[in-house]
């Protein structure tokens, strides 16, 4: 993911993608009245002076220290580098630090920021990035604004905590372990929406202010739409597949031949080199929950879970975790050590990993260029499999109760549970952590067939909630779309089949560092999108793409 689960989201949307976006301390608290500038920090404006933009940089280099100082803790939290017993500690040294962001953000130097740029907008002296810069951070300072400094700090140190929590509840099933924890993120954040309609930011739908901090622009009725469309093409398709008769797999039991870690990290080594993951600039740990992290173009890391019985949920996280990586890796050298040295936004970056892992990596191109040397990594453990056998394979589709190891198929089938949950949660305030596991099982009948045995299968697979990060499931649906969308401005401009059986990276890569990834955050969503395609968001070309693909692999 993302993703990037562990990395700032969008940076100045000041809003920690580990942490969330502030909380209080204790649910049943009364909200405070809304931070201002100066009880944020110290810095007193001077009315008096004129500022030049360069007089900014040692500001904003700090504000990016502070980033990738609880970026570091986080990956620390994550990669199991803390001992368990520095949790409290940590949690304390993090909220300290957000705090001291928090009060950066919306300080009286932002503001003298803010006047200089629009003085320099007014000259017509403001170059591209300089805009870019003030975009994000203005954004950022206008949501930021709205929220207690207090309550901000306090939420920190509740979604630290909460991480653990999870962990503990998924691995002994146990969901009144995390279920305390939840509640206060989902109160907390039910507040945000209120404080930013305090402060004038007017939505339709409360939900569109999480929509909005991932996917900027987009709303609950936007996503309606699309997921409407989504349902009423996979519904029927996933009916015809499990309906027909005969069809591929021919055989798949392979999938579940026990394969030795060691072998499993020579295969992920394999395929970072192939798709041109620079690991001089990166590096993989160990996890649960698979993640990427930067740290800027220079520190990219991504994370892979290996287990000796589900060998290809890792080599597909590690295509995943690759696609957000290079992009991360590409973005344009003038804008490193700025803000703008992130994704355009979570839809976009998921649709890197996504057209990895998926389009490309799912592809019998892909399969016939890479098998040979597959064969050799994995040590004569799929020697008697095919080309086409391992290719109908990895697309068989089943639904399956959890998300990360979903076909591409039914995979956005598990997203709209959780898109509708979550939706939920901010139109009905009376809707409790207590009432999630019923929903999740419901949900989780009425679009894919079954009901989890367990909470660890069920509403406790995934991490996103244990920070707070409402809004950030609908992202991976909007990357596989966009995903589509690429794939075809791709298929304009060159021999995409020929290119991906070469397994010629360097073209895949060197298009989408000129089309997207170079851009980093200087270009909104939908600007990204018109370096591609004249369309905006347009799920027929997902459609299209899996209609195609599934008809003529199970010869409907």
């Amino acid at each position: 993911m993302k993703k990037i689960l562990a990395v700032l989201v969008l940076a100045l949307l000041l809003c920690v993608v580990m942490a969330g976006c502030g909380a209080p301390a204790d649910s049943s608290q009364a909200h405070d009245a809304p931070v201002d500038a100066e009880q944020a920090y110290d810095a007193p404006a001077d009315s008096d002076r004129t500022y030049e933009l360069s007089d900014f940089d040692a500001f904003f280099d700090k504000l990016i220290a502070l980033d990738q100082a609880m970026s570091m803790f986080s990956w620390d939290i994550e990669t199991g580098g803390m001992p368990p017993g520095a949790m409290e500690s940590r949690a304390s040294t993090m909220a300290t630090l957000s705090a001291e962001r928090f009060a950066m953000s919306v300080s009286d130097e932002m503001l003298n920021f803010f006047k200089t740029v629009e003085a320099a907008m007014d000259r017509g002296e403001a170059d591209d990035i300089t805009l870019g810069i003030y975009r994000m951070a203005k954004s950022g300072y206008d949501k930021q604004m709205a929220i207690p400094a207090d309550e901000y700090k306090a939420f920190t140190e509740l979604t630290t905590s909460s991480y653990s929590k999870w962990e503990e509840a998924r691995e002994k099933d146990d969901y009144s372990i995390f279920a305390p924890y939840l509640q206060k993120t989902m109160d907390y954040q039910r507040g945000v929406v209120d404080y930013r309609a305090q402060a004038g930011m007017v939505y339709d739908n409360p939900y569109d202010a999480m929509l909005d901090d991932y996917e900027p622009g987009m709303t609950v009725e936007m996503m309606d739409a699309f997921f409407d469309e989504l349902r009423a093409e996979i519904v029927p398709l996933l009916h015809g597949i499990t309906e027909a008769k005969g069809g591929p797999p021919a055989h798949a039991d392979f999938l579940d031949r026990s394969i030795p870690i060691p072998v499993q990290r020579n295969v992920s080594a394999l395929i970072m080199d192939t798709v041109g993951y620079d690991l001089d600039r990166g590096s993989v740990g160990e996890v649960t929950h698979p993640f990427s992290m930067s740290f800027g173009q220079s520190d990219v890391r991504i994370t892979v879970n290996y287990s000796e019985d589900d060998f290809f949920t890792s080599f597909y996280a590690t295509m995943h975790e690759s696609g957000h990586a290079i992009y991360s890796q590409n973005v344009g050298a003038e804008l490193e050590g700025t803000i703008l040295d992130t994704a355009a936004s979570m839809g976009i970056s998921e649709s890197q990993s996504r057209l990895l892992e998926n389009t490309i990596g799912r592809s019998y191109e892909f399969w016939e260029g890479i098998y040979d040397e597959f064969l050799s990594v994995t040590e004569g453990h799929y020697d008697d499999i095919s080309v086409r056998e391992m290719y109908e394979a990895v697309n068989a589709v089943a639904p399956s109760l959890i998300r990360i190891t979903a076909d591409e198929l039914t995979y956005s089938l598990h997203i709209m549970v959780r898109y509708e949950i979550e939706k939920m949660i901010f139109n009905d305030p009376q809707l409790t952590a207590e009432d999630l596991p019923a929903l999740w099982d419901e949900k989780m009948h009425e679009y894919l067939g079954l009901t989890p045995g367990s909470y660890a299968e069920g509403i406790l697979q995934d991490v996103h909630w244990s920070y707070g990060e409402f809004g950030y499931f609908p992202t991976y649906a909007l990357g596989n779309a966009y995903a589509a969308q690429i794939q075809d401005a791709m298929r304009k401009d060159f021999d995409l089949d020929a290119t991906i059986s070469a397994l010629d990276f360097a073209t895949i890569n060197g298009w989408l560092t000129e089309k997207i990834h170079r851009h980093g955050a200087l270009l909104e969503p939908s600007q990204v999108l018109a370096q591609i395609t004249d369309e905006g968001l347009n799920a027929k070309y997902y459609t299209d793409y899996l209609k195609d693909k599934y008809s003529k692999l199970y010869g409907l």
